[in-house]
């Protein structure tokens, strides 16, 4: 039977780029190792033809991997890049999480969520993480507190801060069930080829698999 090959761990795909040639124009799609995109399966998976077979990839889990690469990179110079909101937006919690919350104000800010106590159990948040462009900073502190809330007894900060990155990027990332254009699926793919780890989500989970043609011919009875 035909076993389809799932997102290397190892994170080979960034080192398979096909070389370029000068004058000799640019590589055809199906040449790269995530190949051309041929269409989009329920709002949701894109297919993608290769030089020997097809590679299905989960739209939502490969962009959140790609958006969470870039926050960790972010934060190792000079912190994740943030926006300002024109109207801070008013959060209401229990004075308990709110407590929670502004203990790590300042882990937040490093990755680009500013907020501040707005009276009771209220937050206000006046900047958020500006890869997200515009998002719903509510959920963003409540996943976040949620976050917090679930690592309670960890004692390591980078942990915490790895966890409430991978939350945010959610929060960033193509969601399922969004129609694409093509020109935005190769982007993608060709994004995935020179991010390291983009083969599996922040979860663990594969973010594409392959399906070499000999294998699809196999299912048909042609070989």
């Amino acid at each position: 039977s035909a076993n389809p090959q799932v997102g290397s761990v190892s994170d080979t795909v960034p080192n398979k780029v096909p070389n370029t040639v000068p004058n000799a124009g640019p590589a055809a799609p199906e040449t790269f190792p995530l190949g051309a995109a041929r269409g989009q399966l329920h709002e949701n998976y894109i297919v993608a033809q290769t030089t020997d077979g097809i590679v299905i990839v989960d739209q939502h889990a490969a962009h959140e991997r790609l958006v969470y690469e870039k926050l960790k990179s972010q934060m190792t110079t000079h912190g994740v890049a943030a926006q300002a909101l024109l109207i801070p937006e008013i959060v209401d919690l229990s004075e308990e999480d709110a407590a929670q919350l502004l203990a790590v104000a300042d882990d937040l800010r490093r990755l680009g969520l500013s907020l501040e106590p707005f009276g009771g159990g209220a937050v206000a948040v006046r900047e958020t993480p500006a890869i997200l462009g515009a998002v719903d900073a509510k959920a963003l502190v409540r996943d976040i507190l949620d976050e917090l809330t679930d690592l309670e007894r960890s004692t390591s900060l980078q942990d915490r801060i790895e966890a409430i990155l991978s939350r945010v990027a959610c929060h960033g990332s193509i969601r399922s069930g969004r129609r694409m254009r093509g020109e935005e699926m190769n982007a993608l793919l060709r994004e995935m080829e020179s991010t390291p780890h983009s083969g599996q989500c922040n979860h663990g989970r594969p973010t594409y698999v392959e399906l070499k043609l000999s294998d699809i011919e196999r299912l048909f009875g042609r070989t």
